[in-house]
């Protein structure tokens, strides 16, 4: 990746969220992450935009590997005594209200940037989630996380120095993710309940959006700092994008077969997954501590 796991990691002061007095605040985090992992079927169409053999190849073991999550998280949920639920809307509009009308924006948008903030996300979880076993799970799935980052990464360095106009497109519709993800750290801190570790959000928040500066600047789609763009090259910014993106989603409309088309007809698995019976399991009340011990010797 462009970015290490040293520079995406916070310092969280020791700070742990517990299994049995954070249950509701970990539920919400669990529902918001497993919600994500569903929007791996948002893959599945890009199979037919790859521009290569192997990049369809990738596409095809990233949706394996999202699948593989969803049933990681599920795990985790009955472990820790949680029931699935809705994600927040913003987090629906994250990765599936901004869902990309190209092959460009796919790259750019929800690998590169999208699942690098997730990869960040990730991390904080791992650092401070006290259950070890959970832990060790989301360990295995960052190492997939990363591949799917990189990916997202080369490809849209070489499709901007293809086209270099394309690197304002995608900083304008960078910007609008930007917002989105600020209104949901906003919500975070003034709506779920009061705890060390979320009294640091405002920490996390800032590196988040510094990585996604760097990101941008190290692919190429940023040169400066994005606090030296001021609002009305910032509003031209995203007003070409989006002129961009709708004429993407025209042509797209004009040359498939409507049930390839996005949200067209019958509800997708993102709208009924909570009913499918893979995610409506019986929940167990009690969450499972499992020793360091065991976790240790397992992964031996």
């Amino acid at each position: 990746m462009l970015l290490t796991r040293d520079e995406m990691t916070l310092d969280w002061g020791g700070e742990k969220l517990d299994p049995e007095r954070d249950r509701v605040l970990l539920g919400w985090l669990l529902n918001q992450f497993l919600y994500g992992e569903i929007t791996g079927i948002q893959v599945g169409q890009w199979l037919y935009d790859a521009p290569s053999i192997n990049a369809a190849r990738f596409l095809a073991k990233q949706a394996i590997e999202e699948f593989q999550h969803v049933g990681n998280f599920v795990r985790m949920q009955q472990m820790l005594g949680v029931k699935p639920a809705a994600a927040h809307p913003l987090v629906r509009f994250l990765a599936t209200g901004m869902m990309a009308d190209s092959w460009p924006e796919h790259v750019a948008l929800e690998m590169a940037t999208g699942e690098g903030f997730v990869l960040m996300a990730f991390y904080a979880v791992i650092d401070t989630l006290d259950h070890p076993e959970s832990v060790a799970i989301l360990e295995r799935a960052v190492k997939q996380e990363e591949t799917h980052v990189d990916f997202g990464e080369q490809e849209t360095m070489r499709l901007v120095a293809g086209d270099p106009a394309l690197a304002r497109r995608l900083l304008g519709l960078t910007l609008v993710w930007r917002f989105g993800v600020e209104q949901l750290a906003r919500f975070m801190q003034t709506r779920l309940p009061p705890h060390p570790v979320l009294s640091r959000l405002p920490a996390f928040l800032k590196l988040a959006l510094t990585c996604n500066e760097l990101r941008l600047q190290r692919m190429g789609l940023l040169l400066g700092s994005i606090d030296q763009l001021s609002p009305v090259k910032r509003a031209a910014l995203v007003a070409e994008a989006y002129a961009w993106k709708g004429g993407a989603t025209a042509a797209r409309i004009a040359t498939a077969p409507l049930s390839l088309i996005p949200g067209f007809g019958k509800k997708r698995l993102t709208d009924t997954y909570l009913d499918d019976p893979e995610i409506a399991k019986p929940v167990d009340p009690a969450p499972k501590r499992i020793s360091r011990t065991r976790v240790s010797s397992r992964a031996n």
